[in-house]
C-alpha cells in the first residue's frame, strides 16, 4: 500500500490501473481497467442492443473541412485539437534535427493537415447521414464508439484529454428524438443504479467559450436541452458527468441539410456514456480490486 498516495489519481497509478505518460490527462490503462470498460460497454449493449441501431465506428480523427463547418471552433476553440505534420525539404529536416538536439522549438516546418481530433463520437456522423438523402419515416438510430480529444489537461483523473465516448444518436422528427431522450433518461438512471453508484440527474450546459458562450449556456439550461447524470469521483462537492442526454433541436439537421421523410429539417438527440468516467467511478466507490466488488455489480458488468 502506498503511504504517500494522497489522491485518487495517486492510488490508481500506484496500483497500476493507470500508467503515467508525463502529460496530465493522458494515461495508459491496465488490463483490469480495460475489463471494466468492456463490462460497462456490454451492459450498455444489453439495454440498447435491441433497438435496431446502425453500428458505426469512426476513427478518433475526422475531416478538418467538416470539423470547420460544424461550428465547434466558434463555441469551444480552447478544447479543439488539430494534427500537424512535417512538410519541409532536406534542409528543413536538418534544421529540425539540429533544433531538436538543442532542445529548441522544432515545429517551424509543421503544417496543419486535413485531419483534426474528434471532440465527440457523433461529430463525423451528421454529414454521413445528410449524404444518404431524406430519412425513412421512422428516422434513424446510430450506435457510435470512439476515442475523443479535448484539450483540458488536469490532475483530475476523470478529466482526460483523450477518452472514449459511447453514444446512441437519434435522427428524426421532434417527437421521435424527444421520446428517445426520455427513454434513455430512464434507462441511464437504471443502468448506473445497477452498478451501485450514487448519482443524481441535473440540468446542464456545455462549456461554451467567452461572453457569447455564457448566453448560449444560459439558453441551453433554460430550455432544458441537456441533462447530465452526475457521480462523485474526484470530490463530493463537484460530481462528475458520467452520462449526458442532449437534445440538439434542429441544429445539426439545419447545418448539414438532413431532412425527414416529410422534407422537414430533422432534429437530433443523443445519449453519451463517458466510458473511463464510469470505470473510475466504479473503482472509487467499490475499491481498486474488482474481485472484491459486490456480486450484483459484477453480474451487471460481466454477467
Amino acid at each position: 500500500m502506498c503511504t504517500a498516495c494522497n489522491t485518487f489519481l495517486d492510488r490508481l497509478i500506484d496500483r497500476g490501473l493507470l500508467i503515467e505518460t508525463g502529460v496530465d490527462g493522458l494515461y495508459g490503462r491496465s488490463g483490469a481497467f480495460e475489463s471494466v470498460i468492456d463490462g460497462f460497454d456490454a451492459a450498455i449493449s444489453r439495454i440498447g442492443g435491441g433497438d435496431g441501431a446502425e453500428v458505426i465506428r469512426f476513427p478518433p480523427g475526422m475531416n478538418r473541412a467538416l470539423f470547420e463547418k460544424s461550428g465547434y471552433l466558434k463555441s469551444f476553440p480552447n478544447l479543439a485539437g488539430t494534427i500537424h505534420a512535417f512538410g519541409g525539404d532536406d534542409a528543413a529536416h536538418a534544421g529540425l534535427v539540429e533544433r531538436l538536439a538543442k532542445g529548441e522549438d522544432w515545429t517551424q516546418h509543421q503544417a496543419l493537415t486535413d485531419v483534426v481530433l474528434a471532440p465527440a463520437a457523433c461529430y463525423p456522423l451528421y454529414p454521413v447521414v445528410a449524404k444518404r438523402g431524406p430519412l425513412p419515416p421512422q428516422g434513424r438510430l446510430f450506435d457510435l464508439n470512439s476515442y475523443c480529444f479535448r484539450h483540458e489537461p488536469s490532475k483530475d483523473p476523470a478529466r482526460l484529454q483523450m477518452f472514449r465516448m459511447r453514444e446512441y444518436v437519434r435522427v428524426g422528427t421532434p417527437e421521435q428524438v424527444t421520446e428517445f431522450r426520455q427513454t434513455w433518461l430512464d434507462r441511464g438512471q437504471a443502468l448506473v443504479g445497477s452498478l451501485g453508484l450514487p448519482f443524481h440527474l441535473d440540468v446542464a450546459n456545455d462549456p461554451f467559450f467567452g461572453r457569447a458562450g455564457r448566453l448560449l449556456a444560459n439558453n441551453q439550461r433554460d430550455q432544458r436541452l441537456k441533462f447530465e447524470l452526475l457521480v462523485p469521483i474526484d470530490s463530493e462537492e463537484k460530481p462528475t458527468a458520467c452520462l449526458s442526454f442532449n437534445y440538439h433541436q434542429d441544429h445539426f439537421g439545419a447545418l448539414w441539410g438532413i431532412r425527414t421523410s416529410g422534407e422537414e429539417t430533422a432534429h437530433t438527440a443523443c445519449v453519451g456514456f463517458g466510458m473511463e468516467r464510469v470505470a473510475l467511478a466504479l473503482f472509487k466507490h467499490h475499491g481498486l480490486e474488482t474481485a472484491r466488488w459486490p456480486d450484483d455489480v459484477r453480474r451487471a458488468l460481466w454477467g
